[in-house]
């Protein structure tokens, strides 16, 4: 409940950002997984950053929309306009260094990245039974 009230933040702020543009000095830097569903990202990108990558919003950024689920930007990388669809789930990190402000973000792994569960051995789950156990403390005490 926590991560999704803070990401309504993010959503928040990006939402005024396309409303009325950054105040002042604010500019946000954004860090997304690059290999999460829903996610739309030049190939190119992708490559160059097969796990995570961070983006800028200050000064030059274009077309930035707001949705429930994610928001979209066109951002220049090497002189040419690109688009990027970016699912709030994806982000791992927010923040607007101009008023020291940051966001960290754990999340659950997408289906594309999450790992195969793998059962308990049978020694934790032995212990985990014992764990309600009671245990009489007079043999440790001094007579």
């Amino acid at each position: 409940m926590v991560e999704a009230a803070l990401r309504g933040v993010v959503r928040e702020a990006l939402a005024r950002t396309a409303a009325k543009g950054l105040p002042g000095a604010h500019h946000f830097y954004i860090t997304f997984r690059t290999r999460f569903p829903g996610l739309a990202l030049p190939d190119y990108l992708s490559q160059q950053y097969p796990e995570e990558m961070t983006v800028v919003l200050e000064h030059q950024f274009w077309d930035l929309e707001v949705s429930e689920q994610c928001f979209s930007v066109t951002l220049s990388f090497q002189n040419k306009p690109e688009r990027l669809v970016i699912p709030f789930d994806a982000i791992t990190a927010f923040a607007d260094p101009a008023v020291k402000f940051g966001l960290q973000f754990q999340g659950a792994p997408s289906e594309a990245e999450a790992a195969p569960a793998q059962p308990a051995p049978a020694k934790k789950q032995e212990a985990v039974e014992k764990a309600g156990e009671v245990v009489t403390l007079d043999a440790f005490r001094k007579k």
